[in-house]
């Protein structure tokens, strides 16, 4: 039996996650569920699963559980309760659901640890890849991709020599504005750009989906992961989601890992890696894989991908700049504050201007709180300009 950390354990990965185990009794122990403020749900899953220890970083939100927890699972809260879930607990996978760059600092506790790492918080790698490789390899911790893309082009490389990559490609839906003009981009507002077409997922990912920046930072993800330079990493439009991605090899072999759009998929493989456990999950529908297409991503109406490849050619910190630049337009954007199209050139304007830094760790926190200054600043001219 597998015994299981959640960290995020209220989002879509959590929730996911909790449905493989409760289809595999026996196999899976959950010994400690975490999340921000959701302290309702996280209490129905935990008089479900019985975790040994429950963390909120909300005090407000665990105050309002406390009272309603079984006296036998203990609470922990405040800023740095997912950290105190990493170092404390004792588990052999911790399954990384959280969302955003608060995410890098449990990853860094994970493989200090030297445990499997079942990463869904891309912006850990995105953020500090050279970092977290580097710890990972030093203490021998495991970092299974759970990004759809990466658990593909991870299974695809299952026995195979890197040095016989010739490239490997990124799928990507498009998201919902695939087929939108230019002018119909800057009149679309965040509930359009919220509905993804495939994927049901959590609101910064999605709008990342619209703009493509989530290829952007799935380009660098894919640098740090699998060791390869930008030259070896393309991404095209697969509208249908059902390849995953593909790698091809040096003697003109394509593999690619196929299935449907489903999150449990890829979470389901990394629970049981390096087995394959059984599910419930569909495999080959035919109504699915009946017609797949391929098409070049149009890089005029989705300008933000060429910022991953940016950001991987300028190495060191550029990721961190990027991703804070993103995750402030975003928030800007579900908030009113500025158009679809704004959040492009955020992000293209603090990476112009980013701050220099971030050779460890606490450097990289601070110049990540340095880059969201930055967009806030830029986003507030927008609206001047606006206003004017």
């Amino acid at each position: 039996m597998k015994t299981l950390i959640l960290l995020g354990s209220t989002g879509s990965i959590g929730t996911q996650t909790l449905d493989i185990v409760r289809q595999a009794p026996g196999d899976f122990r959950v010994r400690a569920l975490g999340a921000r403020t959701s302290w309702k749900p996280i209490l129905e899953q935990a008089r479900e699963f019985k975790p040994e220890v429950v963390g909120l970083v909300d005090e407000e939100a665990a105050q309002a559980l406390r009272p309603h927890l079984a006296p036998e699972i203990a609470l922990v809260s405040g800023p740095e309760a997912m950290l105190e879930l990493c170092r404390n607990v004792n588990y052999d996978v911790a399954v990384h659901g959280i969302v955003g760059a608060a995410g890098l600092q449990p990853s860094m506790e994970v493989c200090e640890r030297g445990k499997t790492l079942a990463l869904a918080n891309k912006e850990s790698l995105v953020v500090a890849g050279e970092l977290l490789m580097d710890l990972a390899r030093r203490r021998g911790a495991n970092i299974l991709p759970v990004d759809s893309e990466h658990a593909a082009i991870f299974q695809c490389l299952r026995g195979e020599d890197k040095r016989r990559i010739r490239r490997v490609i990124l799928t990507s839906s498009g998201g919902p504005l695939r087929d939108h003009s230019l002018e119909q981009l800057g009149n679309v507002t965040p509930a359009e750009a919220l509905a993804h077409p495939n994927w049901d997922m959590g609101p910064r990912i999605s709008i990342d989906s619209a703009t493509l920046m989530n290829k952007a930072l799935e380009v660098i993800e894919t640098h740090h992961l699998f060791e390869l330079p930008t030259e070896q990493i393309e991404v095209v439009v697969h509208r249908q989601s059902v390849v995953h991605s593909m790698v091809e090899f040096c003697d003109g072999s394509v593999m690619g890992q196929m299935g449907p759009p489903d999150m449990r998929g890829p979470i389901h493989f990394c629970l049981y890696h390096p087995e394959r456990g059984p599910s419930q999950l569909t495999g080959f529908d035919l109504k699915l894989f009946s017609s797949l297409t391929f098409e070049e991503p149009d890089r005029k109406r989705f300008p933000g991908l060429e910022l991953g490849y940016r950001a991987v050619a300028e190495g060191g910190s550029a990721g961190c700049t990027l991703n804070a630049a993103d995750e402030v337009a975003v928030a800007a954007f579900l908030e009113g504050r500025i158009g679809f199209q704004d959040i492009g050139r955020v992000n293209r304007s603090v990476l112009d201007r980013r701050p220099r830094g971030g050779e460890d760790l606490q450097a990289l926190l601070k110049l990540d709180s340095d880059s969201r200054t930055l967009a806030a600043e830029t986003i507030e001219g927008l609206a001047s300009e606006v206003a004017g």
